[in-house]
């Protein structure tokens, strides 16, 4: 299956889960009930059980047309569109479509119920504009989104299960785990940067790590951090040696620019090149700091990473491997492993095997 149908899917099973969810419990909430409470009226549609069944089995088909389509439009803009116009212009636009295409989603619901059980609901032009139930659940979908998003960039900032982690305190005492870190550096990176400038420079840089993030989640890594030119990547152990992720992803990068080499000669004047080091190992994760708060690895593991990818110049090759981490690997046979030697990494007192990986 293509990697980006897969990630669609993804979003999309999730997106229908959480909106018919959320749209189920709203109408449970608005119309269970509510008859017998003295003081209450309710149009008759939606009274006793049945009427609450009615509501549920609507509401919950609006939440999934809904959250198949907003997962559409959030596929597009964030493939498409993220980092083509400003912040400002494309929350206006989601928020428009979001808009239209609810009002369009109602309307829907609204006309097929009223067929099937034949109902008197109200769905001539412009219907909704002083329909009062219409915008309290606007407001509802609107105050639930921002929970939505706020969960995501939570989870997009910290990585896939680190956000839920956080929240339950595991990381306020330091923890020990298993990972593989990715040191990605830009080659040559001084001289570019002298003859683009660093306007242009930094447009470059923005460019490449665009490309990077198309990579990234179709080989489930997660990007600790950014620091100049550099992107600091990692896995939990497992995640990374399965399917060959944690050097698949190098190759799928090196793929990813090799399609794009037109604009950036065009643009540019040079195609972008990356040096990576691997390693993996045990090292401490904790959360630091209160006013900005972040995961920080601390331990051999990370430094031993980032000393491998500066060897990348010594031995004129792109990705150089610990032989630690490339026993519990099982490479595919269209890639070719090469020993270069044991070297003594700056700071360390035992040398460190090492080997360059290459595509046949």
């Amino acid at each position: 299956m293509n990697r980006n149908l897969k990630r669609y899917l993804q979003h999309l099973w999730k997106s229908v889960l959480f909106w018919a969810s959320v749209m189920g419990l709203y109408s449970i909430f608005r119309y269970y009930g509510i008859d017998e409470e003295e003081g209450f009226t309710v149009i008759k549609e939606f009274s006793g059980n049945e009427g609450t069944l009615r509501a549920l089995m609507g509401f919950t088909s609006i939440g999934i047309l809904i959250g198949i389509v907003y997962a559409s439009i959030d596929f597009f803009f964030d493939k498409y569109s993220s980092h083509k116009i400003s912040l400002v212009y494309e929350l206006v636009i989601r928020t428009l479509l979001y808009f239209v295409t609810t009002i369009v989603i109602f309307t829907v619901i609204m006309d097929l119920f009223s067929d099937l059980y034949n109902l008197n609901l109200n769905t001539d032009r412009g219907w909704w504009k002083k329909n009062k139930s219409f915008w309290a659940t606007i407001v509802y979908i609107v105050l639930v989104s921002f929970v939505f998003s706020f969960i995501k960039i939570a989870t997009e900032k910290f990585g896939k299960g680190v956000f839920l982690k956080m929240l339950l305190g595991r990381y306020r005492n330091p923890q020990e785990e298993k990972r593989i870190f990715m040191f990605l550096d830009l080659k040559d990176s001084t001289t570019i940067a002298e003859n683009l400038g660093h306007f242009k420079y930094s447009q470059f840089i923005q460019d490449c790590f665009y490309d990077l993030n198309e990579v990234v989640p179709k080989y489930e890594a997660e990007i600790y951090q950014y620091v100049g030119d550099e992107a600091v990547l990692s896995w939990p152990y497992k995640k990374g040696l399965a399917n060959n992720n944690c050097v698949d992803l190098f190759f799928a990068f090196q793929k990813e620019k090799q399609k794009k080499s037109e604009y950036y000669l065009q643009k540019y004047g040079i195609l972008p090149v990356f040096k990576a080091g691997l390693h993996g190992g045990f090292l401490m994760v904790t959360e630091v700091g209160v006013i900005k708060k972040e995961i920080a690895y601390h331990g051999d593991v990370i430094n031993t990473s980032a000393r491998i990818q500066a060897e990348c110049n010594s031995h004129k090759v792109q990705l150089l491997i610990s032989e630690k981490l490339l026993q519990d690997l099982h490479l595919n046979t269209n890639l070719n492993v090469t020993f270069l030697g044991s070297v003594l990494l700056k700071g360390k007192q035992e040398e460190v095997n090492i080997h360059t990986i290459n595509r046949v």
